[in-house]
């Protein structure tokens, strides 16, 4: 009898069948069971190392490692590329090319160890860019020689699908492919990717009606494929951001009622970030609602960079989130010219304390010198804003105002006055976001800031573009990034370690 049914919902996610009276039919996994039976000779487990003998083919032998929560591969019977990607012996189970199958094998692991009791799981796996595949899994328990369970003897099956001849085999090549939908103006971005991506942006229909109302559906096949959504959710000349998220959310219920698999929002700059809590009486919690708005169409998860508060963008939702940020990518684009230089990382307000500490950090981590760090007192009321403290050491420096957009530029020029007025021979406005309300005029015209840095996760205004082309101005692209972000979620990897080691 399956246990799935009693696991947690982790793993009930991980596994589509867990059973602790293991029965498998594969001839390489019944040999690895047997071969278990026969050298424990009794003992709930038998000690580590094996006999090499006993290993067959399809078999592995992975032992807790010492200080933290991994598993070492100790023995290998068998080419492990099918299910891990190559590996060694010696290698840790954190540190192999397929990750998603890794975090499935040491969950399933660490549960044949609390149990000691062989387990037989399943799981489906979807490589990118490869044909689904089955993944049969023996795992059973193996101990050090006092007797302590510390690692398993594992045995694995892939079975791809079987070659399907005719327009039926095109058919499943086309839908086992994700499919990119853009929307609100987001083609240029939305190429990129699909470049990236190895596919191309697929076709939808709009149409304005005279009273103003709206009609928009997909041109090609959703149904069982896993879509995204590539949203630019701003305002922009003949479409407000209410247009655009009231069409948005009419092509996420079109893409549902056509039976797409899964559905996920691409929506690199979210709108309604910034009312995230009541700041007066009676204020709404405007990130709530959206977010009860995008699940209500059946939004099956949001996927979005540099969100203005991440814990509220991650408790506002109860769909599937996953949060991006830029601060790898600044720091890659940055490197070159910053060094040899001092340098600070100045937050322009109290609540971007800690994302300006993330952003020194990993700038530290690239130049390989210390970075320092500043703080802009800044507080708004009734549309006024105040607030004259500024602490931090910038004598000398470079200083780099961080924040997560850049509206009118009020903010920026507001905290490069300050930096200038301590002695910072130079600020750098950097910013994810570049909404310009204003055209980029305020903050493209000040003396106050040396150089104005952007991703293009919004369309640039002309005048930044002038301010481009006299290199006062860089435009830091973000289209690759999204891309293996998506590959990541659609075929299994960690987007964690791609922010965090990966220079994209």
């Amino acid at each position: 009898m399956t246990t799935l049914a009693l696991s947690s919902a982790p793993l009930r996610r991980l596994f589509d069948r867990l059973d602790f009276a293991p029965r498998p039919r594969e001839s390489a996994l019944v040999a690895a069971l047997e071969s278990w039976s026969v050298i424990r000779n009794g003992r709930i487990a038998p000690a580590y190392p094996l006999p090499s003998e006993s290993l067959g083919m399809a078999t592995q032998v992975f032992i807790e490692a010492e200080r933290q929560r991994d598993y070492v591969l100790k023995q290998a019977g068998s080419d492990t590329t099918p299910l891990l990607g190559p590996i060694k012996e010696g290698a840790l189970l954190s540190a192999v090319p397929n990750r998603r199958s890794a975090v499935r094998l040491r969950r399933l692991i660490e549960l044949v160890v609390s149990k000691g009791e062989p387990l037989f799981a399943s799981f489906s796996m979807k490589p990118f860019h490869q044909p689904p595949a089955i993944v049969d899994l023996i795992a059973a328990p193996i101990a050090d020689p006092n007797g302590r369970i510390c690692g398993a003897l594992v045995a694995s099956e892939v079975r791809h699908a079987g070659p399907i001849d005719g327009p039926l085999r095109r058919r499943r090549e086309e839908d086992d492919m994700p499919a990119l939908y853009s929307l609100g103006g987001s083609g240029a971005l939305a190429t990129t990717i699909a470049n990236n991506l190895g596919i191309d942006v697929a076709e939808h229909e709009e149409r304005d009606f005279e009273d103003g109302e709206h009609k928009i559906r997909p041109l090609t096949s959703a149904r069982n494929r896993e879509v995204y959504v590539l949203a630019n959710l701003v305002s922009s000349p003949g479409q407000s951001v209410n247009d655009k998220l009231c069409k948005l959310l009419f092509f996420l219920d079109a893409l549902k009622r056509s039976a797409a698999r899964r559905v996920t929002v691409v929506a690199p700059y979210l709108c309604y970030s910034r009312k995230e809590r009541q700041t007066k009486t009676r204020d709404p919690v405007v990130t709530s609602a959206l977010a009860k708005i995008l699940e209500a169409v059946g939004v099956d998860c949001v996927m979005t960079l540099t969100a203005h508060d991440l814990a509220a963008f991650q408790n506002a939702f109860r769909c599937s989130t996953e949060h991006l940020d830029a601060y790898a990518l600044f720091a890659h684009a940055l490197a070159p010219r910053l060094l040899g230089r001092r340098i600070s990382v100045i937050s322009p307000d109290p609540g971007g304390e800690k994302r300006a500490e993330l952003f020194r950090r990993i700038l530290e981590r690239t130049l390989s010198s210390s970075v320092g760090k500043g703080l802009v007192d800044k507080s708004r009321s009734l549309g006024q804003v105040t607030g004259e403290i500024f602490a931090g050491d910038v004598d000398g420096r470079t200083a780099i105002v961080l924040d997560d957009m850049i509206s009118t530029g009020g903010t920026m020029v507001r905290a490069a006055t300050a930096c200038r007025a301590h002695g910072a021979t130079e600020v750098l406005a950097v910013a994810t976001h570049g909404l310009f309300v204003d055209g980029g005029q305020t903050i493209a015209s000040t003396k106050a800031i040396d150089e104005i840095w952007v991703t293009d996760s919004l369309p640039i205004p002309t005048a930044v573009s002038a301010a481009v082309a006299r290199g006062r101005a860089r435009v830091v692209p973000i289209g690759e990034l999204l891309a293996k972000a998506i590959a990541r979620c659609y075929g299994g990897g960690s987007i964690n370690e791609l922010l965090e080691h990966e220079d994209v």
